[in-house]
């Protein structure tokens, strides 16, 4: 106990920044990370581990939503392993900065593993809407296209996201951090990862499921128009 307190204690003095957080994951995932990485450091676990760890939990929810037919109690075993590979997604960054830094390597395998969890988890979505149309209710064809462009616009989010903080000039040393915004981390919530997991608690419920998946789909789409335009704007500034 001693080693996770001491980690703990050297965690909370090194969390990056909550600029462009939403209230989920500086409140709740991040905390719940922190806790995971400092049991993982004390058990001798690599980032990478951590990393697969992640992977692990969230490659077998959305299996599971593939394969069992849509219950209340399937919703909350996909939402719990959901949650705690977005967790783990967010500890193994926290132990890199435990452990003095993390790699490029591992860097790239956290980045692969996220948009490999995107991709897979709205693939099965569509998948169980093919598979289950009665329990869903989703027996036109139309239904197997809100997936699809869900899909679309989480992995352009994401990939738009990512490319856009590499390309963006880099602060000087030490300047001073932007303050956290509390009403950018509100509204941010609707396209938060965590978020999203807490619909899947709602599978028992058929059509509500389907409703309420296609409504976070159409809002994740108006989030990426809007970020499309902000990020085009912001790079459009630096020069070449």
């Amino acid at each position: 106990m001693g080693r996770v307190n001491t980690a703990l204690q050297e965690l909370r003095g090194a969390q990056k920044s909550a600029k462009g957080v939403s209230l989920y994951s500086r409140f709740v995932n991040r905390p719940v990370g922190r806790y995971l990485a400092a049991g993982s450091y004390a058990l001798g676990l690599t980032p990478n581990q951590v990393t697969l760890i992640s992977a692990a939990f969230s490659f077998a929810a959305a299996a599971a939503v593939a394969l069992c037919a849509p219950s209340w109690g399937l919703g909350i075993a996909v939402w719990a392993a959901l949650a705690v590979g977005f967790a783990f997604d967010s500890a193994d960054g926290q132990l890199a900065r435990l452990r003095g830094g993390g790699s490029a390597a591992g860097e790239w395998l956290d980045h692969v593993v996220d948009a490999a969890k995107l991709t897979a988890l709205h693939s099965c979505v569509l998948i169980a809407f093919y598979r289950f149309p009665e329990e869903y209710r989703t027996t036109a064809d139309v239904w197997l296209l809100v997936p699809l462009g869900f899909q679309f616009a989480s992995v352009v989010t994401f990939f738009g996201g990512l490319l856009t903080e590499k390309l963006k000039p880099k602060p000087a040393p030490g300047s001073p951090a932007a303050a956290p915004s509390t009403l950018r981390a509100v509204a941010l919530l609707p396209v938060d990862y965590g978020v999203f997991c807490l619909v899947f608690l709602l599978l028992g419920g058929g059509k509500l499921f389907v409703w309420t998946y296609a409504g976070l789909g159409v809002v994740a789409g108006l989030f990426l128009l809007a970020f499309l335009a902000k990020w085009f704007r912001e790079l459009s500034a630096v020069p070449r």
